[in-house]
């Protein structure tokens, strides 16, 4: 009895072994042909192109980075639908853990194919991110190869396996860089040594693999048959050639041809249609059914057996669920966009000669729903899946068929009647989307404010006789409500309008950050015959911001209305006439109506057209059109703007923001390179209304000064500029340099030259200016030196000369000298990223940053010989602007910044800033200030925690550096919870926290009162001077909770 029990033990210990090992995958060549054999068994792929990217996010995503539950239900959502159309196999890119790989495996029976992408999209050298591989570079080749024998060591033994793949259609890569897919040169031969150091290395890494891995074929990923004569020579021992084919209806001779020069067997990797018809400008799910119908007839047709070339051993789909990242990849993520990227004459039912008829973004044999709040979305599933699930359903292998039987049954397969099955999807999608109208969102902000202080003018009681109130009127207790509600209209499927309102319920006035958007709903005092009258309930409804997007075959065109928009800088903007108008929280704080008007992009013969107009498409913009034309000639690229201010903008929100003089514009630039060296040259006319203003100038001379009055004359409208770039190896090195008239106003520099460097060009008028600047990377370390030369043409007015004299300014004078001031500066930027592929300045780094650690610290010291001009302020009403007397004395700066960020897993994460230097106010305060602070966020699933610490530095607003008024120290904590994971991003969401904001205060501080004194009228005013008293203080607790439901 006990022999029977162990025997038992035994074979049980046996099966449970077994049934966890990996399969055994081979190729099997044979007199019918050549098939893939998994145990033995003859398997046709039926595979399908799987990725799982929920609307709005993008390629730095990765499911395999959220938690296992989320993952677990994102699987179990996804692969039955896989299973239920008949697809065996999936393709997805390393990153997947082999226990989803077996879970994926083991409860779906569905295989997967790893793919490792071998240096497509770029790679790290020595820690420095090279975006262009080179294959014959000696450390891509060890790279490779190391990287590719770790996959084989973390998957070799992994139920599920089905094989390796290696790249993905690298061989374009060769002629054309990135992600997004555009029309593809073949013509270009050039690149034949390129390719065989890509072959050879392919064949290497193929034969390094198997000999670690005997049961799993390695396959290659090559972009249709280019180079196939190459591949038969120098890549003799991969298993089998996958590719990547767009073709249209059918793969012609591909079957054949493989056969003839490479005799391996044929497997696509990607093949099949969008779903969108450029000429129509609609959803085409009828044709993307009939490709694919056609394209897997030929599969199953060719395989073992069957009579014809007897090559293919199936093929991947692509792509299982739209990619609404594609087209920009950083931009509109939330919009499905119908941009076609590239013509394919293979493609007849939308293809018109000339123009783009491939969709990238609607690839999908489902579409994609909107996300939920746990990140998750639904699928509805497109005719194309009801096509395959009929086709799946046939077994080339089944030992009865042949290619006309075969052919039967593809014909029987009636793609109208699966266009008219996928409709109750799409109603389904469409019933999410609410498709004529639908509230988008519904949100209350709901605060409570509880304050105190010390030594402060606040009062205790708001005075409740008084017409006018200062704020914090009082101090205690206080409470706010906000609400929001959005519309969002969608009259057809390519035009889209959404507009949010803001509803105020009672409108706190304690808070001590006395500035925000809901307090537009305080009294507002006006004149009457009878005195001043205080009135109630103004603005209580406004619109809170506003967009419209039209994708039309012919042009993009999108409005907007306080949502932000990017520069052009990366466009051939080389001025910056068009600046960035992403302002964060600002424009809400300062009620800002700031970015309002359209963008048209022209598609077609009318690519490279871009129209910008509008009241205020930047916050303090005139009324204006912009027009940029751009246009590639070969290695050149050649870009004209246009720029006319229509009308004079009076209305100001912040000193950040004030309008300038009314202007006009044009600029042209010619951009190239060559080899590693970037030229860019370009040529500026500008404040051509200008013309014929006085200005003055003062001479100084052993301490006597002359005031001299000149005017504005047609030279002095133009510039020009040259920008030369460097890149090789560990070493990236930029030069540049520019001459501007005193009214040839440019823009910022909102572009980002190799690193994140804060000396930059101004874009001023009047100045001459260089810049000089290089990155050395040493592994992971970054060492970034920098150098700034400027001066202005015509220098500043002191407000220490007398009469006649005044400092300029740009209310009243044709220009002046702020930004521009003469400057001889260095800086030391040095970085620490060792993960350069998520740049440590994008953007969006906060949020994409996936290094365990990584830190950045930037020194500058400024020698600023001379002073400024006047800057311009805003009086307390928040309305009234007005020229400060002048400008601080010249002083030399310095300050040091550095930035600390940690994904320590992917539930927590934590992001470190720290500052210091000495600085100048913005208006006519001579006091310099010595500060320094730090914040602190930290995010822990669903808890985050923002904290910052000040030392004499300015408050939150941009009056207190106007004016110079400081607080010897800012703490503030703020601790938050929320219904779902954590973002970076301050964004709407369900959540509820409490702030606690405490600041000392002392004779630089707003409403610092020690005691109070007689003024020459005889009334008690603060005394903020007086001797022998310490600081004071002002504290307050919020506590909030906020309700969000949509967008």
């Amino acid at each position: 009895m006990k022999r029977v029990l162990l025997a038992l033990v035994f074979y049980l210990l046996l099966i449970t072994t077994l049934s966890a090992q990996a399969d055994k995958v081979s190729v099997v060549y044979g007199n019918d042909g050549i098939k893939l054999s998994i145990n033995n068994k003859n398997v046709i792929i039926n595979g399908m192109n799987w990725d799982y990217f929920p609307v709005g996010t993008n390629y730095t995503y990765s499911l395999w980075q959220q938690s296992d539950d989320f993952i677990k239900a994102a699987l179990d959502t996804e692969m039955p639908m896989l299973k239920n159309m008949g697809v065996n196999a999936i393709r997805v890119y390393t990153g997947i853990q082999p226990k989803w790989i077996k879970y994926i495996y083991e409860k779906y029976g569905i295989y997967t194919m790893i793919n490792h992408s071998f240096g497509r999209y770029g790679l790290t050298l020595n820690g420095n991110w090279v975006p262009n591989t080179d294959y014959a570079n000696p450390l891509v080749h060890d790279l490779l190869l190391k990287e590719v024998a770790q996959i084989v060591k973390e998957y070799k033994n992994t139920p599920g396996l089905l094989l390796y793949l290696l790249g993905n259609e690298n061989n374009y890569g060769l002629f054309w860089r990135g992600a997004e897919t555009e029309n593809i040169p073949f013509d270009k031969r050039e690149s034949t040594i390129g390719a065989k150091a890509l072959y050879k290395l392919f064949n290497e890494a193929a034969l390094s693999m198997k000999t670690m891995d005997n049961t799993h074929p390695v396959a290659i990923c090559n972009g249709d048959l280019l180079f196939l004569d190459i591949i038969a020579d120098e890549c003799k021992d991969i298993d089998i050639l996958g590719v990547n084919m767009y073709r249209g209806v059918s793969f012609g001779d591909a079957f054949q041809k493989t056969k003839e020069v490479l005799n391996k067997p044929l497997m696509f990797t990607e093949f099949g249609s969008d779903a969108f018809n450029t000429v129509s400008n609609a959803e085409d799910q009828q044709s993307q059914a009939y490709y694919l119908q056609h394209n897997w007839k030929e599969i199953y047709q060719n395989a073992a057996g069957l009579g014809k070339a007897a090559n293919c051993i199936g093929g991947f789909t692509f792509m299982f669920s739209d990619g609404w990242w594609k087209y920009k990849q950083t931009e509109n993520l939330d919009i499905h966009d119908s941009h076609a990227s590239w013509a394919n004459g293979g493609y007849l039912n939308d293809y018109v000669a000339g123009e783009n008829n491939m969709n990238e973004e609607w690839y999908g044999i489902c579409a994609k729903g909107e996300t939920d709040e746990r990140g998750h979305y639904q699928l509805y599933p497109r005719a194309a899946y009801y096509v395959l699930q009929q086709a799946h359903k046939l077994n080339p292998y089944s030992g009865h068929l042949t290619s006309d039987s075969i052919e039967k049954y593809f014909s029987n397969i009636q793609v109208l009647n699966e266009v008219l099955k996928a409709r109750g999807d799409k109603a389904v999608l469409d019933g999410e989307s609410s498709k004529k109208l639908r509230i988008s969102e519904l949100r209350a902000d709901l605060s409570t404010f509880n304050t105190g202080g010390n030594m402060i003018t606040t009062p205790d009681q708001k005075d409740p006789d008084a017409i006018t109130q200062t704020y914090p009127s009082f101090l205690g207790f206080d409470h706010m409500e906000s609400y929001y509600i959005g519309v969002e209209a969608k009259p057809a499927e390519n035009v889209k309008a959404n507009v949010s309102f803001n509803i105020l319920g009672n409108v706190a006035e304690n808070p001590i950050d006395e500035i925000f958007y809901e307090n537009r709903g305080r009294p507002v005092e006006v004149q009457t015959n009878q005195g001043p009258v205080a009135l109630q309930g103004m603005e209580r409804v406004q619109v809170y911001k506003a967009d419209f997007t039209w994708n039309d075959k012919w042009f993009d065109m999108k409005a907007f209305y306080r949502t932000g928009h990017y520069h052009w800088g990366d466009e051939g903007d080389f001025f910056g006439l068009y600046p960035e108008a992403n302002y964060g929280p600002n424009i809400d704080i300062y009620n800002g109506g700031a970015p309002f008007g359209f963008e048209f992009a022209g598609k077609k013969s009318l690519e490279g057209l871009k129209v910008a107009f509008g009241p205020e498409l930047w916050w303090g913009a005139n009324p204006a059109i912009l027009l940029k034309y751009s246009r590639t000639v070969g290695n050149y690229t050649i870009t004209g703007m246009y720029h006319e201010d229509l009308d004079q903008n009076a209305a100001a929100q912040s000193s950040f923001a004030i309008p300038t003089l009314q202007t006009r514009r044009a600029s042209l630039d010619l951009k190239t390179t060559l080899g590693n060296l970037g030229i860019d040259i370009g040529g500026l006319w500008s404040g051509q209304p200008r013309n014929g203003e006085s200005f003055q100038i003062v001479d100084e001379k052993d301490g006597n000064y002359t005031v001299y009055q000149d005017k504005i004359v047609s030279k002095d409208n133009w510039g020009g500029k040259v920008k030369v770039t460097y890149s090789y190896g560990p070493v990236k090195w930029y030069g540049q340099s520019a001459v501007m008239g005193l009214v040839a106003l440019g823009g910022a520099d909102y572009t980002k030259t190799y690193t994140g460097w804060r000396l930059k060009d101004s874009g001023s008028g009047n100045q001459y200016n260089f810049l000089n600047g290089f990155i050395y990377t040493i592994g992971d370390f970054q060492i970034a030196p920098n150098f700034l030369w400027q001066k202005p043409i015509v220098g500043p007015i002191s407000k220490d000369v007398p009469a006649p004299a005044v400092p300029r300014n740009t209310l009243q004078d044709p220009f002046a000298v702020r930004s521009n001031r003469e400057t001889t500066a260095g800086e030391l930027l040095l970085a620490y990223d060792p993960t350069p592929a998520t740049w440590m300045w994008a953007w969006d780094n906060d949020e994409m940053e996936d290094a365990v650690f990584a830190m950045s610290a930037d020194f500058v010291y400024r020698h600023l010989p001379t002073t400024q001009d006047a800057a311009i302020g805003i009086m307390a009403n928040g309305r009234t602007i007005f020229a400060f007397p002048g400008a601080p004395s010249a002083h030399d700066l310095w300050e040091i910044n550095s930035r600390i960020v940690s994904r320590l897993t992917h539930d927590f994460g934590f992001i470190v800033n720290l500052y210091g230097g000495n600085a100048q106010s913005n208006g006519s305060d001579e006091r310099l200030i010595q500060r320094f602070g730090t914040d602190v966020r930290l995010i822990y699933k669903k808890v985050k925690l923002i904290s910052m610490l000040k030392v004499n530095d300015w408050g939150p607003y941009d009056y207190h550096r106007d004016f110079n008024l400081t607080y010897p120290l800012q703490v503030m904590a703020d601790l938050s919870y929320s219904v779902v994971m954590r973002k970076w991003f301050i964004l709407p969401e369900t959540r509820m926290g409490i702030r606690y904001t405490w600041r000392s205060l002392d004779q630089y501080s707003p409403r610092y009162c020690p005691t109070l004194k007689l003024d020459s009228s005889g009334a008690w005013v603060p005394d903020p001077t007086a001797v022998g008293y310490g600081n004071g203080a002002e504290w307050e607790i919020r506590t909030y909770l906020s309700f969000r439901l949509g967008k």
